[in-house]
């Protein structure tokens, strides 16, 4: 098991930014893509944004595509989530996972190592 480790979550006003970042224990070049997860209270856990290491290739969810921008720093084995203009509707856990199969980038499933996640959330 590859340890991940979110960090970067907490209490923001409506409108405001948070940077979210998930350390990798392990090769960069070991890992395809690095994803974000999150997960509402009552909602099933949602596909963010993900970042292939080697590409840089990026995608994300159609609800934060002009909000959240995703990072990845190799020499330094982390990711980073940076949200902008956050609406209480992003409250939730975020979670950062990885694989080293590949696999359909947006789907759950495809991921075999994920963090414990970090809690967000933005007020009115």
């Amino acid at each position: 098991q590859v340890p991940l480790v979110e960090s970067g979550g907490g209490l923001v006003h409506a409108g405001g930014p948070l940077r979210l970042s998930c350390a990798v224990f392990g090769r960069p070049y070991s890992f395809f893509v690095i994803a974000w997860f999150r997960q509402s209270s009552g909602k099933e856990r949602e596909f963010v944004s993900a970042i292939y290491w080697r590409s840089g290739n990026t995608y994300y969810a159609d609800n934060v595509q002009d909000r959240f921008t995703i990072v990845g720093d190799s020499s330094v084995n982390t990711v980073y989530l940076q949200m902008n203009n956050l609406v209480p509707e992003d409250t939730a856990i975020y979670y950062c996972a990885t694989t080293t199969q590949g696999g359909i980038t947006r789907a759950a499933g495809t991921y075999d190592y994920w963090g414990q996640g970090t809690q967000v959330t933005v007020s009115s």
